[in-house]
């Protein structure tokens, strides 16, 4: 259990939030709140992680305007072919 003492001024402000927010409690509020920073940085350490892997995937290449025209046309096959 933990246990957090704030200022007057903060802890009428969370308990502002966790009303508006819905929630039962300032404490339910808080709790979501680190729930949603740990899924936030899990989601940036895999970014990280993808960016890295990319990265040490090959050669890099340059990525043009007529690159990025002919990936547009190859998804936009793709996709038209998945309709079908």
């Amino acid at each position: 259990m933990l246990n957090i003492s704030l200022p007057d001024q903060v802890q009428a402000f969370v308990e502002e939030q966790a009303i508006a927010a819905g929630f039962n409690s300032a404490n339910e509020y808080v709790y979501h709140l680190i729930v949603q920073e740990q899924a936030r940085i899990a989601q940036q350490a895999r970014i990280e992680s993808l960016l890295v892997e990319g990265l040490e995937s090959g050669e890099p290449i340059a990525a043009t305007d007529d690159w990025w025209e002919q990936k547009r046309t190859q998804l936009v096959e793709r996709f038209q072919q998945s309709d079908a």
